[in-house]
């Protein structure tokens, strides 16, 4: 008995980026930029906007391979999923939709990948199937809640509450780099004047304390002294902190060991610590709400949670309470046995457990830390202001101190 085998269907042959010309309907001249596989191919697409064309030239590649084209971002596709969201709302076709926002687009990675999905949809594959096939933009809890829409033909009210998500999202990442990046760029300029001070400042007053013949106080022999040693080894020094950071990030990137030590470790700074707990609650909130609200089954919706969560103790924390709920236990009874969970978000979960809504207090929960977060972002910021200028201060007015130290003593002893 001979077995039926399902046909594969080809992926497309990889598209490029056209510059055409021609006349619309209205007799008036047009032009511009598309994606497709071949010249003849986009002469058929535009015959059927109603465009005759006149002139269609593959776009020369630029020298040496660079491109102008921008990398796609989170945040574009943040954006693009919203602007999704809206025309399906408003009753467009999907293949037209996504035709319209990748024609439409500044970006000509942007631009392409959305040809790619459209051609992939023509060809009557679902819309889940072509984002899987981009996994470096559309992870598998994107890629999963569609298809929950799909299969539920709910795709606009899925879109909406994914673009909800992912706007949120990265709003969450934005305020966390805020708070991380002002005291970093603070130290670096820091350290990079009080390195120019010892090298090349230092040294004029040290030969002028030379002629003076007399024993120089010891915090200003201590400042000669750091100043010699940069002098001899500065480029050892330089060194030694591209090393570290290389050797950091290869190890943040290739062990989950250490990945996991450090999200520990960051947890317990001051301030820091506190800011980032908010956050993680925040992502843990959002998913689950969004993927519960989206009918996705609460054991998938904790795992969807645990991956989103951003730090290793939550993680592990999210995957102890889907094992526990997996064997009958209550979500808030799992997330208070954790003991990291603050009992406001338990509380919350106990009563959406008891009323049937709790992918209504979870999104409630969200909302109120990630403004938690945004509050303890700007007061974290008005707090480093200060101290970092006082940083500053110590370590520049400190060395001043120290070259003018001796001239002070001579002023007194005349």
């Amino acid at each position: 008995m001979a077995v039926a085998s399902a046909k594969k269907i080809p992926k497309p042959k990889a598209l490029d980026v056209f510059i055409w010309k021609g006349v619309n309907r209205k007799g008036k001249k047009v032009g511009g930029e598309l994606s497709a596989s071949t010249a003849l191919a986009l002469k058929a697409q535009l015959r059927k906007q109603g465009i005759t064309p006149s002139k269609v030239k593959r776009k020369p590649k630029p020298l040496f391979g660079m491109s102008n084209d921008k990398k796609i971002t989170p945040m574009d596709i943040a954006v693009i999923t919203r602007q999704i969201s809206t025309m399906l709302g408003a009753g467009v076709p999907l293949v037209q939709t996504v035709e319209m926002i990748g024609n439409g687009h500044d970006n000509g990675n942007m631009r392409k990948l959305l040809s790619e999905i459209g051609n992939r949809l023509k060809s009557g594959i679902p819309l889940s199937d072509c984002l899987r096939d981009h996994p470096l933009y559309f992870d598998d809890l994107y890629c999963d809640l569609v298809s929950s829409g799909e299969q539920s033909g709910s795709l606009e009210t899925i879109y909406d509450r994914i673009a909800t998500y992912k706007e949120k999202g990265e709003a969450l990442k934005s305020k966390i780099k805020k708070a991380m990046t002002y005291p970093i760029a603070v130290l670096v300029i820091a350290l990079i004047v009080t390195s120019v001070l010892l090298i090349f400042v230092v040294p004029v007053f040290q030969e002028i304390f030379a002629s003076f013949g007399a024993e120089l106080p010891a915090f200003t022999q201590l400042v000669i002294r750091i100043s010699e040693f940069m002098q001899a080894y500065w480029y050892l020094g330089l060194a030694g902190i591209f090393a570290g950071i290389w050797l950091f990030k290869r190890a943040h990137r290739n062990s989950l060991k250490f990945r996991d030590k450090v999200d520990r470790a960051v947890l317990r700074i001051p301030v820091i610590g506190a800011l980032l707990d908010k956050a993680a609650v925040a992502r843990y909130a959002r998913t689950l709400s969004t993927t519960f609200a989206a009918g996705v089954p609460l054991i998938d919706a904790l795992d969807s949670a645990a991956g989103a969560s951003g730090n290793a103790v939550y993680r592990e924390a999210i995957l102890e309470v889907k094992s526990e709920v997996s064997s009958g236990m209550q979500m808030n009874l799992a997330m208070r046995n954790c003991q990291i969970f603050p009992d406001m978000v338990i509380q919350m979960v106990a009563i959406g457990e008891e009323s049937g809504a709790v992918d209504d207090m979870l999104s409630k929960v969200a909302n109120v830390y990630e403004q938690q977060v945004d509050d303890a972002v700007d007061g974290l910021t008005a707090l480093l202001e200060p101290m970092m200028m006082a940083v500053l201060g110590v370590v520049i007015g400190g060395l001043i101190i120290a070259m003018y130290l001796p001239i002070f003593q001579i002023g007194k002893i005349v």
